[in-house]
């Protein structure tokens, strides 16, 4: 007969516990490493182990981020650095005194409490240490691959600066609480706590975290980016910025070049580094032929995998939307074979810019001046396809600053200027990649290739693309590489891929507007980079 794990009694830390208001009456398990977490999930019966040996879990109600139920805490430490609106919306000190008291008294009250100590951000001169307190042995199991794991004597001095309570089945009380509904997602910076309760969905313990990076990094005088990062045999750093869905973590997991994250980077005099120790995947659809890296760490334990199907035998059935479409692997970096074990590069010599165009009218790739690079970058521009939403019958432009405007902080202009520094220190080159549609929009067109947008991919970050001839897009006004080895000419020009010329047109111009549109709310940009937009 298996034994239970006993807990692990750290009279130091439950000190330290106790200090920061909790008082458990239960059992608290310190720090326990994946295969005791994964032994306690399925005793408590908080999922299932599918037949390859990673945890799987079920979210719903929630199978995604909660956005419009993040609150930041308005006190005169940090309220004149937010952009307060609907992405920082406020709340009170009093509210959050009143919600993390019941939180506390909660959490106290359950018969067992899993407690991780971790750190954010690969390095040392920017990192927090960050204690995450739940119910669930499996949210913990996700931390631990998400984040970055101390050692034993790092353990051992383990002094926390953040903590995030986690209270995922405690529902919140809009008129006690001041919070929108029963869910809530709480950022205190002057306190450095975190409440996250009324949501099961792992995501909101991961970005809530990035969230805080993005406020305190830029007082360090550290860029934090919405990206993945990865390193070239030669010793080259790339970025490559985008939404989800755009190919972000596809194409940073290369074969022929060594991971540095997937998600969430810094950028400091020093070069760029990552925030976490894993990765958070989509997997809808996943193929070992496509993405076989990728694929491979689902078949591994200790992965947990977030709103799959499983049939009969418990095999993950990839291609089912039966929960959501938003299905998601959570592993340790050193899962994917080529991987940079100390999550820093140097400074980087390409960015990419990722779009998935759901119009069909960007270029699959084109250089980007100074300028326009500072315009996209403030744009953050993706679409959403029919299809994916109710009432969503044609393709939506998604315009998200940083491209990552629900998890920034400060003004939009603060990250892009920042950026623009950068750039011109480092001379970066910096390319907009569409791994969206071509010959039409979604519905009519095809999804570019994976295959020719790797081939662009690679050779911008050889550098192949810097001395080939470009043609000016009419329109956008992007440089476009009239050549790509592994590329069919005809692929690198949008509007002869199209049956109809003159339809492209009027859908290319339609897409300018929008740009347009949406870049007017930028106010006290420098006109040379409102120029550098869509002329069309």
């Amino acid at each position: 007969m298996a034994t239970q794990t006993k807990p692990r009694i750290d009279t130091q830390r439950q000190q330290s516990l106790t200090a920061q208001g909790m008082s458990p009456t239960g059992e608290v398990f310190w720090n326990l490493v994946p295969p005791e977490l994964i032994q306690h999930a399925v005793r408590r019966g908080e999922g299932r182990l599918a037949d390859m040996g990673p945890f799987c879990a079920v979210t719903a109600p929630h199978t995604g981020r909660s956005p419009n139920d993040k609150f930041v805490v308005k006190d005169p430490s940090s309220e004149a650095d937010v952009d307060w609106g609907k992405v920082n919306q406020p709340m009170t000190p009093a509210h959050f005194d009143v919600l993390r008291e019941d939180v506390r008294r909660y959490l106290n009250g359950l018969p067992e409490l899993f407690v991780q100590d971790l750190f954010c951000g690969a390095d040392p001169a920017h990192q927090l240490a960050v204690r995450y307190v739940s119910p669930n042995a499996w949210h913990m199991a996700f931390v631990r691959n998400m984040f970055l794991r101390p050692d034993a004597a790092a353990l051992a001095s383990f002094v926390p600066n953040f903590t995030v309570l986690h209270a995922p089945e405690y529902q919140a009380d809009p008129a006690r609480h001041g919070t929108r509904t029963g869910t809530f997602i709480v950022l205190n910076f002057a306190e450095r706590t975190i409440l996250i309760g009324g949501t099961r969905y792992a995501g909101e313990l991961k970005k809530a975290m990035f969230t805080v990076m993005n406020y305190f990094m830029p007082r360090q005088g550290v860029l934090s980016m919405h990206c993945s990062a990865n390193i070239g045999k030669a010793g080259d750093t790339a970025l490559f910025f985008g939404l989800s869905g755009t190919g972000k973590t596809t194409l940073s997991a290369d074969p022929e070049r060594a991971l540095i994250g997937d998600d969430e980077h810094g950028w400091s005099r020093d070069g760029t580094f990552n925030y976490e120790g894993g990765c958070y995947a989509k997997v809808i659809n996943l193929s070992p032929e496509g993405e076989p890296d990728i694929y491979r760490t689902t078949q591994m334990f200790g992965t947990i995998l977030e709103n799959v199907v499983l049939d009969e035998q418990r095999r993950v059935r990839f291609d089912d939307r039966t929960i959501t479409e938003n299905t998601r692997a959570s592993y340790p970096l050193h899962y994917i074979p080529n991987f940079v074990p100390g999550g820093r590069g140097g400074h980087p010599r390409t960015i990419v810019f990722l779009t998935a165009d759901a119009f069909g009218v960007l270029p699959p790739i084109a250089r980007l001046t100074h300028d326009q690079a500072m315009y996209y970058f403030l744009s953050g521009y993706t679409a959403k396809v029919a299809g994916t939403e109710r009432g969503v019958t044609e393709p939506q432009a998604t315009f998200s600053a940083c491209f990552g405007a629900v998890f920034l902080v400060w003004h939009p202009t603060k990250y892009a200027e920042m950026l623009g520094r950068l750039l011109a220190d480092h001379d970066s080159r910096v390319w907009l990649v569409n791994t969206g549609w071509s010959g039409g929009p979604f519905g009519v067109g095809k999804r570019m290739k994976l295959a020719y947008t790797r081939a662009m991919v690679h050779a911008a970050l050889d550098g192949k693309l810097d001395t080939v001839k470009t043609r000016t897009d009419p329109v956008f006004g992007l440089a476009v590489p009239q050549t790509v080895y592994g590329v069919p000419s005809d692929v690198l020009d949008p509007r002869g891929t199209w049956p109809d010329a003159t339809a492209y047109d009027a859908q290319a111009r339609k897409l300018a507007e929008m740009f347009r549109k949406n870049f007017e709310r930028f106010d006290g940009v420098a006109a040379a980079v409102r120029a550098a937009g869509p002329q069309g």
